[in-house]
């Protein structure tokens, strides 16, 4: 028989996949180090199966730890839905609510959140639309959709929009597990540098990343320049190149599954930070705004 997991030996394991680190986890759930690790080794004990390789800087998750922290993550997440929609019953809101987003965007958080908003909210529907951010911009103007969901840290004017932060998520190095660089505790964009790049062009992921390398007066040595993630995951894996991207469309696998591990850059790497935008010139419907409030209430920075 199975012993009883709690929801905080859960929350702490989520946790410490989610930060790389014990320590970060600890932090995060205002606990000592020790809690957080007695969790995980108790949660081991109950699976019986290990869900982390330790290594110096860190840890990574393993595919049993993967595959469980996919289960875990929608328990928390049910849950938070569930609370969330015992306030919400007696609102009766209905309607159809116009959404656009960026492809990483809608790839990568839509469709969970959208699940779990229509659980909540079930007489209300939603017209989606896959947009890059200049139309995307015009359209939450021009009001040919409601709400905007898309890159904060890449909008030309966030002044002339409604806006609320989700999301932000840190950039970090993704390298293989055998790459020279990966051995780098923190390294440097100048470490970076003398090492073939694999270079993301969607969402305008070449241009978000090069104001941080002319920031620092270098370049990356580009040897790929493509708009397909799991290219991007495909290359990094086998060693061919590294990348920087965010830990939102971080996966420790590629398809092949062949390891990609993370290493913190020891320069200032901005964040990309997610939100959502709408028109602050129109009113929005009662369906438009209870999207927006289940986003800012449901997704955490």
């Amino acid at each position: 028989m199975m012993k009883n997991i709690t929801m905080k030996q859960l929350r702490y394991f989520v946790a410490t996949v989610e930060c790389g680190q014990v320590s970060k986890a600890a932090s995060q759930e205002h606990v000592s180090q020790s809690a957080v690790t007695a969790a995980i080794i108790a949660l081991e004990g109950a699976l019986g199966t290990k869900l982390f390789e330790r290594h110096p800087h860190g840890v990574n998750v393993t595919l049993d730890g993967n595959d469980f922290y996919n289960h875990a993550r929608h328990v928390l997440d049910s849950l938070e839905d569930a609370v969330y929609k015992s306030r919400a019953r007696s609102r009766g809101v209905s309607g159809v609510v116009r959404v656009a987003a960026s492809y990483a965007v809608m790839g990568y958080c839509l469709p969970e959140v959208l699940a779990r908003f229509r659980a909540s909210y079930p007489d209300v529907s939603f017209v989606l639309h896959d947009m890059d951010r200049e139309v995307l911009e015009k359209a939450v103007l021009g009001g040919d959709v409601d709400v905007g969901v898309g890159l904060l840290s890449n909008v030309s004017d966030l002044g002339r929009f409604a806006h609320r932060s989700l999301i932000r998520s840190p950039r970090k190095l993704w390298v293989a597990p055998t790459h020279p660089l990966a051995a780098l505790e923190r390294p440097t964009l100048r470490d970076v540098a003398e090492h073939p790049y694999v270079m993301i062009t969607l969402d305008e992921g070449e241009a978000s990343s090069m104001r941080y390398w002319s920031r620092e007066k270098l370049q990356p040595n580009v040897i790929l320049r493509t708009g397909s993630m799991e290219a991007v995951r495909a290359f990094v894996s086998h060693g061919f190149g590294v990348t920087i991207l965010s830990d939102m469309v971080f996966r420790p696998w590629s398809l092949e599954g062949k390891r990609i591990e993370t290493r913190e850059l020891k320069n200032a790497i901005p964040q990309l930070e997610v939100g959502v935008l709408w028109c602050k010139d129109r009113e929005c419907s009662a369906a438009s705004r209870a999207f927006i409030d289940f986003l800012a209430d449901t997704r955490q920075s």
